[in-house]
């Protein structure tokens, strides 16, 4: 017996381990089932739960724990990414408080500081992961998410270091990695090159500095604009557009460059925007991304003024060597506005690179990186693609895929940090490379190479930890070796993620997958939105808006949590509002469910040995298992069909809205009457249909149907929950349908009238029916009872000619239902309401088109207060178009 309070933290609790410890969760490589395998996104080592994962996870979950129950051997290979800037910054912090720092070139052990070794430091990580390393793991575990969590993984531990060495080692070989001088985004606080998704734009209000560059050989000067006047002592050119009527006369010629008195040359370039600024532009090749390639498309040299600390270099006049980039930019401007070279200065918002990790302006920083041949390994993913061996879902992925794959850049995989995979590559004493997979190998060619032993020294850089994950779909399951794992579950069937990372992640495994598997990782890419607060605002800690999954599970339960990030996750949102207040309904939707389990055991409500759908003779109970069957089927088809938003609107709709609402309430009078055959086939199919039921919703909300399945004696006569089968669809009736069909929609269309026109609940009127045929007139007998329940009516009159006219009126099928409201709600008044606010909303609605209308509120206004707009003027219509039916029902 159900308890009479529904307490998921409870539930939780006991259940979750009970399916661990089972081995519920494990993958069976060895049977001959069809595999069904997800590679879970690996969350950084350092990280907790946010609400990313939480969608991220669930919706794995939910497609895990369906193909489970359709019978397919099911893997979801579980793990977590050494995250290298973040753990090593995780790490740091911590020492400092033990005063404790790295002995990094630079630093110096004042006083009782300690520095530690590379060696020393490695140690410190591995035993704060062995600590605090596994948080992530034991929260997915909370949101209910069924890994095989035997086979769990990290990218640092001893089979995908063997599988990233490897990898590394054959792309040299095969030319696909090497070295190069590059600008890359650079942390001067964390002093390593970072990735574009570790960069942070920021809203910064700066100045726009309008300086003067006198012309070699004239009186004339040129004026450039700038945003970062420190940069100007490694300028070697200036671009204006060759269609810039007003400095084309210069192409050709040289400006002096003040402070320095360098030579550089004015270039002809349509990079150069005649519309902003002075409509010329100072070009500084080491130190802008956009500079760098004019500088290549005109031979211009690259000077980089900068240390790795982001301090003026000895390539800088003396003056201004080792100053701080911010303090060189106030002397820089002092000193051209006392030569006169400052023509004036703007406010100017504009967007910053911030280093996410350092939290300080990152400096395009020219240097030498290893790089990998992105061009050359994107070719197979993007034929992969474009032929349909792996599909994206929403197909605008595609689309997306192929804007970032075939304008691809080389990718920077080296960075200049400590924890990481450690470069295989040893330099000889002339600073010649050899790439192995050890320090042996690496010796014996040095000796093959020098003819002798010589000393060599290793690369200090690690790995991008992008590179370790994007042999994530064959690495954890064994390759290099050759594994049962990797023979069943390669390639895996689905991959679910966001679209932030489709470049960074998605299309990096498809490139090495492709290049060392020569398959495609994943059949389908589930590309699903960004969660965001109820006002579609990204989440952030400056905002003070951060929803903390974990304060979610604690107050509502995972089970509430997991259904409401389902019923969002419609594949082509690409923002996803959550408000506590959606989970709270959420938790409401399973206590309905509860109660009505309850409510069911309480009656008798129970599953006789052998019981056959097909024998059922009530109408209304062929109804409700022709609803299940319908149910069955829609939920069945979203999850293939990758919606799994519109399968928790099935299972919403069909639980509260028809086994609750509907099924519970109709078939109460024989479940409470008398006992007979009518109340035993009740009673069975009222436990049919919620066990049922269970299986159906077990995938959303895993943890209350398996208390629900146990308690209810099915997990003593068939096994846990987790472990059943898809349920099969029974037949329906169509004769059942439409007569239960028909007397639903009556009971609710009068429900609504009577809502709309401010009638009195308490109010019970009579039911006046006009031209209904013999088979309506029949139905109405049947059904009497019922529908004065439910609609609150007192006496239905089947043979009425006519309505009257102080009447609510409404149309099902070929009759027409009269109410007699005249005595009840003053219809002059009522009527009057309506047209006001009927035109109150028409107003509104009014208002939000001229708004929409304006195309400078639409490309101003934040994305977000541009949705807000549309989803007002949509319910303003709504309730318009409600509201105009209830006045067209009083004949107003």
């Amino acid at each position: 017996m159900l308890d009479k309070t529904y307490d998921p933290k409870e539930i939780e609790a006991r259940r979750y381990p009970e399916w661990e410890s089972s081995g519920a969760f494990k993958a069976h490589p060895e049977t001959q089932k069809p595999p069904y395998c997800i590679v879970i996104p690996p969350p950084n080592v350092t990280g907790s739960l946010h609400m990313g994962h939480a969608l991220d996870n669930t919706l794995q979950d939910v497609l895990i724990r369906w193909r489970r129950m359709k019978g397919d051997d099911v893997l979801w290979q579980p793990g977590t990414d050494h995250a290298g800037i973040a753990t090593q910054m995780v790490v740091v912090r911590n020492l400092e408080q033990e005063n404790i720092g790295l002995a990094v070139e630079g630093a110096k052990a004042e006083g009782n500081r300690k520095l530690l070794s590379r060696e020393e430091f490695l140690a410190k990580v591995w035993e704060w992961k062995a600590f605090s390393g596994g948080t992530i793991t034991g929260q997915l575990r909370r949101l209910g998410a069924s890994c095989d969590w035997s086979r769990e993984r990290f990218t640092m531990d001893e089979g995908l270091s063997k599988a990233v060495l490897k990898v590394f080692v054959e792309l040299y070989k095969q030319g696909l990695i090497y070295k190069d001088n590059r600008l890359v985004n650079w942390d001067p606080k964390m002093l390593t090159a970072i990735s574009d998704l570790e960069v942070e734009s920021r809203e910064v209000r700066g100045h726009l500095w309008y300086l003067k560059y006198p012309i070699e050989g004239s009186d004339e000067q040129i004026i450039v604009a700038t945003t970062r006047p420190e940069t100007m002592l490694g300028d070697t050119g200036i671009a204006v557009n060759p269609d810039n009527p007003k400095w084309k006369h210069l192409v050709g010629k040289h400006a002096i460059l003040p402070l320095v008195g360098r030579r550089i040359p004015i270039v002809a370039d349509e990079y150069s925007d005649p519309e902003k600024g002075s409509g010329a532009v100072k070009i500084t090749p080491a130190h802008d991304f956009n500079d760098f390639e004019v500088g290549r498309r005109h031979n211009l040299e690259a000077i980089s003024i900068f240390d790795k600390f982001a301090h003026l270099n000895d390539k800088v006049p003396e003056k201004y060597r080792g100053l701080d980039r911010f303090d060189a930019r106030k002397k820089i401007v002092a000193e051209l506005e006392e030569m006169g070279l400052v023509e004036k200065i703007e406010p100017h918002t504009h967007a910053v690179p911030y280093g996410d990790r350092g939290g300080v302006p990152v400096e395009p920083y020219l240097t030498e990186q290893w790089y990998a041949d992105a061009k050359k390994l994107a070719e197979a993913p993007i034929a992969a693609a474009r032929d349909g061996r792996v599909k994206f879902v929403p197909e605008r992925g595609r689309d997306e895929f192929f804007r970032w794959m075939e304008n691809i850049q080389p990718w920077c995989v080296s960075r200049q940090l400590w924890w990481g995979h450690q470069i295989p590559a040893w330099y000889g004493p002339d600073k010649k490379v050899f790439v192995a997979l050890s320090e042996a190998e690496a010796h014996a060619e040095a000796k093959a190479h020098y003819g002798k032993d010589v000393v060599l020294e290793r690369d200090p850089d690690v790995l991008d930890t992008w590179f370790s994950s994007a042999l994530w779909p064959f690495s954890t399951l064994g390759w290099p070796d050759e594994t049962a794992a990797l023979a069943k579950y390669y390639p895996t069937n689905t991959l679910v993620t966001g679209w932030d990372i489709l470049f960074f992640w998605v299309a990096r495994m498809m490139m090495m997958s492709m290049h060392f598997m020569t398959e495609v990782p994943f059949k389908t890419v589930y590309l699903h939105g960004l969660v965001t607060d109820e006002k579609g605002q990204k989440m952030s800690k400056s905002k003070g808006n951060i929803i903390d999954p974990l304060e979610l599970i604690d107050k509502y339960g995972a089970d509430a949590l997991r259904f409401t990030v389902t019923s969002m996750a419609a594949a082509s949102a690409g923002r996803l509002r959550l408000s506590p207040a959606r989970v709270e309904g959420s938790r409401n939707f399973a206590t309905k469910f509860w109660n009505a389990t309850r409510f069911a055991e309480m009656n008798g409500a129970a599953l006789p040995q052998g019981f056959d759908p097909a024998s059922v003779k009530l109408t209304v109970n062929k109804w409700v298992l022709g609803e299940l069957a319908r149910a069955n089927n829609a939920i069945d088809h979203a999850l293939a069909d990758y919606r799994l938003n519109d399968a928790a609107t099935a299972l919403y709709e069909f639980i509260w809205g028809i086994v609750c609402d509907w099924y519970v309430e109709l078939s109460k009078p024989v479940l409470q009457g008398a006992d007979g055959a009518d109340k035993d086939e009740t009673r069975a199919v009222t436990a049919y249909v919620l066990r049922e039921t269970a299986k159906l919703l077990h995938p959303v909300m895993p943890f209350i149907t398996e208390e629900i399945w146990d308690k209810t004696g099915h997990r003593a006569e068939h096994g846990p929950l987790i472990t059943q089968p898809w349920p099969v669809p029974a037949a329906t009736d169509a004769a059942a349908d439409d007569e239960i069909g028909w007397l639903v929609k009556l009971i609710s269309d009068i429900r609504s009238a009577r809502a709309e026109l401010n009638v009195p609940p308490s109010a019970k009127l009579k039911l006046l029916v006009v031209g209904g045929n013999d088979t309506t007139k029949q139905r109405l007998a049947t059904h009497s009872a019922a529908i004065e329940r439910l609609a609150r009516v007192e006496g239905i009159d089947a043979a009425a000619t006519t309505a009257p006219k102080a009447s609510l009126q409404i149309v099902v099928g070929e009759a027409t239902y009269a109410l007699p409201v005249g005595e009840v709600i003053d219809l002059a008044a009522e009527s009057a309401r309506l047209k006001k606010e009927i035109q109150k909303l028409g107003d509104e609605v009014g208002k939000i088109d001229a708004k929409l209308g304006n195309a400078s509120f639409v490309s101003r206004a934040p994305e977000e207060v541009v949705e807000e707009q549309r989803e007002r003027r949509s319910l303003a219509e709504q309730t318009r178009a409600r509201l105009a039916t209830a006045l067209e029902r009083l004949g107003a």
